[in-house]
């Protein structure tokens, strides 16, 4: 009877699937994925790899929406689920589905269809010649770049769906990582969204060999920054003799002599976290593999992977090392500083669109861990809040820059050949102002909002001279924002300019992406309670 009434109090597995249902889902649509990818007829992968994907993405959100309010842990302690992690869960899932909607993208454009004698190319002979496809990935990414096999590839309307379930699978290591709960399943989950993406970022369809060096950059610095955060897990193990939070956090409690060995291990988790949010002085990969991946795979990086990231760094600081605070909250602030300083630097010498917004995307990395060294409640619902618009912006401006074409159909991104965008197309210029004016902080925009959040928790908790560097920074980002809005409305275009297309699944991202941009600078007060509510963490 005494064994029966133990089971009895044993939770029950159900529970545990409950509070992970959101990463389940994703993780089995993927499966589903590659069983499409491997059993499916070609003609039918595509369509069956969307219903997938989109259906996937948004059972994972209805799931986050019905665990609100939860407080609880799973798999023996292993994975947290909290306000936190919903926020950032249900931010991630947002982004990830307007970036699935990019990559989803097929087709081609009739205006930029090339002339061949006295007709037109038909859209059939203009999709087998490729010059005017609007799909961003290559049709064979097995194929050297311009090898005959990659021609007739291209000449059979081969697509790259596999696509759709690398991204599923780095989705799910996205929403793994900010609710793991112990070091383990946290080097685990960086593992899982890291791979599927070194693979996505070489799949580009034009410019093949810059999207193969960005590949191969980003994989071995990132296997070298995850070489640093399993060193960092190892020395944290041996000081508190446990990988999870909790337990490492009782031990700094309980010790009084040196924790030389626990700030060691914390440095090297720092090392490996930093490394993908992109912060100084380990922002190099940045800009050469936002630039050379394929855009939607960019945007899809470029948010997720920075809010599932500063989500983990956000769970250690608070939950494992609390005792260490006054250690990690001056050294957090001196990464800020430097990067804030550097993002906005080098981005005033950029010479195209898409490096100019990495270097923007690492001074934003600045902005956020301004709100992570003020080390308390308040910094954790700014950095929240600051996630979410930023997330959404970023995927809006990276969506933008598809839509803007050279006669092959390639993306123009030297910002030469933005001159006179207002011109030729005032709302995609209008709308990539407004982008770049949220990016500078300016009112009535999501990115003001976000800066003053941020900034009013670090100086609440002491970091006045933090404050001050970030809003120099701030006014140094807005002369490059400024300098791209004044080229596109007041200067002549090229005599080559670039074409404007108009995808209708892109544009409706753009439309949602400046819709959310402006309601959250006008009325942010629901995300601004949601996220003061959802600042909560559970051991």
């Amino acid at each position: 009877m005494q064994v029966l009434a133990a089971a009895a109090t044993v939770p029950a597995p159900s529970i545990e699937y409950r509070l992970l249902s959101p990463m389940l889902i994703v993780f089995a649509a993927a499966v589903i994925g590659v069983l499409v990818e491997a059993f499916a007829p070609r003609a039918w992968r595509y369509p069956l790899q969307l219903v997938v994907g989109f259906l996937g993405c948004g059972l994972a959100l209805a799931a986050v929406i019905m665990l609100s309010g939860t407080e609880a842990t799973a798999i023996v302690y292993a994975v947290a689920v909290d306000g936190v992690t919903l926020f950032l869960q249900g931010t991630i899932l947002v982004t990830a589905i307007l970036g699935l909607a990019l990559m989803a993208e097929r087709g081609i454009e009739p205006r930029l269809a090339r002339k061949e004698g006295p007709g037109t190319w038909s859209r059939a002979a203009a999709t087998a010649a490729g010059v005017i496809a609007i799909d961003a990935f290559t049709p064979q990414a097995a194929a050297m770049p311009g090898s005959p096999d990659e021609i007739a590839a291209t000449r059979a309307g081969f697509a790259t769906t596999e696509v759709f379930p690398l991204a599923l699978f780095a989705l799910g290591g996205l929403l793994l990582f900010p609710a793991s709960n112990d070091l383990l399943t946290m080097f685990v989950a960086l593992e899982v969204l890291s791979l599927p993406l070194y693979l996505l970022c070489g799949l580009a369809r034009r410019q093949r060999l810059l999207s193969q060096e960005s590949a191969l950059k980003y994989f071995l610095l990132g296997a070298f920054s995850s070489a640093f955060f399993l060193y960092g897990m190892a020395l944290l193990y041996g000081y508190a003799g446990t990988v999870r939070f909790a337990g490492i956090a009782e031990a700094l409690g309980r010790d009084t002599n040196s924790k030389t060995l626990a700030v060691l291990g914390l440095a090297m988790l720092a090392v490996g976290l930093l490394f993908k949010i992109g912060a100084v002085p380990f922002q190099s990969w940045v800009p050469d593999v936002y630039q050379g991946a394929p855009t939607p795979v960019t945007a899809f990086m470029a948010a997720g992977t920075k809010i599932a990231a500063v989500g983990a760094l956000l769970r250690i600081l608070q939950m494992a090392v609390p005792g260490l605070r006054d250690d990690w909250r001056p050294i957090i602030a001196a990464v800020a500083i430097a990067t804030m300083a550097v993002g906005a630097i080098m981005a005033v010498t950029q010479t195209d669109v898409k490096r100019m917004l990495a270097y923007s995307s690492v001074a934003h990395a600045g902005f956020i861990l301004t709100a992570l060294a003020a080390g308390n409640i308040d910094g954790v619902s700014a950095v929240l809040f600051y996630l979410a618009a930023y997330g959404v912006g970023t995927v809006g401006a990276f969506a933008v820059v598809t839509l803007v074409r050279d006669r092959s159909g390639q993306e123009a991104t030297a910002l030469a050949s933005w001159a006179g965008l207002g011109r030729r197309s005032p709302w995609l210029a209008t709308v990539f102002a407004l982008f770049l004016l949220s990016f500078a902080g300016i009112p009535l925009t999501s990115g003001f909002i976000s800066k003053f959040a941020v900034f009013t928790a670090a100086s609440s908790s002491g970091f006045a001279s933090l404050v001050i560097v970030g809003v120099i920074s701030s006014a140094v980002a807005a002369f490059f924002y400024i300098r791209v809005i004044v080229l596109m409305f007041f200067t002549d275009p090229p005599a080559d300019a670039p074409q404007i297309v108009g995808p209708p699944v892109t544009s409706t991202v753009i439309a949602v992406t400046a819709a959310a941009t402006l309601v959250l600078g006008i009325v942010p007060q629901p995300l601004l309670d949601l996220a003061q509510r959802s600042a909560v963490f559970v051991r």
